[in-house]
């Protein structure tokens, strides 16, 4: 909540509210309307990539299933800060009947995908845009990058190592069989059916087409932020280009990443409010904050109101408690 407060007071300090109106008035909203089924698009692909991750658990054969738990989560996320992580995967193992555990896992190997996606969007975002970035960010030198790059590299082989080998089953058996025989078993069986869902690091064969996916995720992504740089006067004038949106991708995503609130209000405002002034100086603060606005709203209201047609479709599987027969079998 103080982030959220503290983020807003920053975004709207100094702006002169008279022009940010008269400015949002004149949005082209036909640019808008373009980008829409794209950003459908992107979320429905994020689906079908999801289907890879759980082929180990089942072989999913219902798109519709694997797309209502994604926009379900994408509604919680707008309520709740990563909220959505939590019940997209209890959605869609109450559905199909499986391990909840292990399709949470597959959520945290879809995260650990993203983020190394988003650093090579940084990195070649950063490699075309050396000179601009640094000029506008003096603080992002390449020393600090590389100790952020090592740390963040070091916590992916540890977790890689974790998930490979049975180095965290043994130190179960030495720290916890002791310490509470009781849940021992528990969980290991646990431990045993979370490890289940990583089980397509091991599959080399699947390495490309979830390149591909991941890559075209993020075009889609990046798309809508392009189109609706046409909804404003300074495209005129500036005539930015697909990389321009990337960039703002990487900026709002690493933001959001570190300091989420309830749908990104305020953070992902002065994130691209703060990112356009200081990289495209033509823009004025009542410019970036409208067109941060427009992005934002349009991609929230439409997340929210596509979420809630689903949260009516799983609401037998969001708002009823399992059973304990079901809770057992699901988790064995």
């Amino acid at each position: 909540m103080l982030i959220l407060v503290i983020s807003i007071y920053m975004v709207l300090d100094d702006i002169d509210m008279k022009a940010f109106m008269n400015i949002f008035s004149q949005i082209r909203w036909e640019w808008v309307l373009l980008s829409l089924p794209v950003a459908i698009l992107s979320h429905w692909v994020r689906a079908v990539r999801w289907k890879i991750f759980l082929q180990p658990i089942l072989h999913a054969k219902s798109y519709l299933n694997l797309f209502s738990a994604v926009m379900v989560g994408y509604a919680v996320n707008n309520i709740i800060p990563r909220g959505g992580e939590l019940v997209r995967p209890f959605v869609y193992a109450r559905r199909e009947k499986v391990s909840k555990t292990a399709v949470f896992a597959t959520i945290i190997v879809e995260r650990v995908i993203d983020v190394l996606f988003l650093l090579l969007m940084f990195g070649i975002v950063f490699f075309f845009n050396k000179n601009i970035i640094l000029q506008a960010f003096p603080q992002l030198s390449t020393s600090v990058l590389t100790y952020f790059l090592v740390i963040l590299a070091f916590v992916i082989f540890l977790l890689f190592i974790i998930i490979t080998t049975n180095i965290f089953e043994k130190l179960l058996h030495l720290i916890v069989r002791p310490v509470a025989p009781k849940y021992y078993g528990r969980i290991c069986d646990m431990w045993a059916s979370f490890r289940t869902g990583f089980e397509i690091i091991k599959t080399p064969s699947q390495y490309l087409s979830t390149f591909t996916y991941s890559a075209l995720i993020w075009l889609l992504y990046a798309l809508p932020m392009y189109l609706m740089f046409f909804c404003f006067d300074f495209q005129n004038l500036l005539h930015l280009t697909m990389a321009d949106a990337g960039l703002l991708i990487v900026v709002s995503g690493v933001g959001m990443s570190i300091a989420p609130t309830p749908g990104g209000i305020g953070v992902y405002h002065w994130l691209i409010v703060t990112a356009l002034r200081y990289l495209y100086p033509a823009i004025s603060e009542e410019e970036a904050l409208a067109y941060a606005t427009l992005t934002h709203g349009v991609n929230l209201i439409l997340q929210v109101l596509v979420g809630i047609i689903f949260l009516i479709r799983e609401k037998e599987n969001l708002f009823n408690l399992p059973t304990k027969t079901e809770f057992s079998e699901s988790e064995a």
